[in-house]
């Protein structure tokens, strides 16, 4: 299961602060950046665990 939510957080993450800095025009450590990336990762640790929960790991 550690490995489902490791690799959901640094999936979903980087996509939230890639998605931000598209925002900010270009800066990776704007405000929408930080926030889309911190909110990407509560995502991907649900994700993870629900993942993990239906593959029976």
């Amino acid at each position: 299961m550690k490995i489902f939510i490791t690799v959901s957080i640094l999936v979903i993450s980087t996509l939230g602060g890639w998605i931000g800095q598209l925002m900010d025009h270009g800066n990776w450590l704007g405000g929408w950046s930080i926030v889309l990336g911190t909110i990407g990762a509560f995502v991907g640790v649900y994700v993870g665990y629900k993942a993990g929960r239906h593959f029976g790991v």
